[in-house]
């Protein structure tokens, strides 16, 4: 289908674009909180899940969201790691010699920069990057809700 893709209702009321007559009355809205990572995902990629989870603004990931976070964390963990192994190495990692004595770069390069542009795709979906950020406004927290005045003033 051709044109943008449409935004969920919750994301356009947060960025505040959300008319009513163009919603959809019927869309699903998803609840539930995420959890505890899975207990197969790697030691890094669950340090990357629980950093996710507590620095995302509330109310942004539902535990519908869990497979996509899923994926993210994990192609985190693995770019870490790949990248851990040419720190490592230092200059040295990114070129390697073929068994021919040919100089040429390292594979972990390219499995590098193959997980920076899927976790990238990832990251616009989840509202991760600063662009994507950029569109989604969230409630205040410091906003008294006992106060009569706060949505004026607001």
């Amino acid at each position: 289908m051709a044109g943008r893709k449409p935004l969920p209702a919750a994301v356009k009321k947060i960025k505040g674009t959300l008319q009513k007559c163009r919603a959809n009355p019927h869309e699903p809205r998803p609840g539930g909180q995420l959890g505890e990572p899975p207990e197969y995902m790697s030691d890094i990629a669950k340090e990357a899940w629980i950093y996710a989870v507590e620095n995302a603004p509330p109310g942004l990931l539902s535990s519908l969201d869990a497979s996509v976070l899923e994926r993210w964390a994990n192609c985190a963990g693995l770019y870490r790691e790949a990248l851990g192994k040419i720190n490592r190495s230092g200059v040295a990692g990114m070129i390697i010699k073929t068994p021919s004595g040919i100089l040429r770069r390292s594979p972990l390069m390219d499995v590098i920069r193959d997980l920076a542009q899927e976790m990238k795709g990832y990251e616009t979906e989840m509202g991760f990057t600063p662009a994507s950020r950029s569109r989604v406004r969230v409630p205040q927290d410091s906003v008294d809700k006992n106060d009569p005045w706060a949505e004026i003033a607001g």
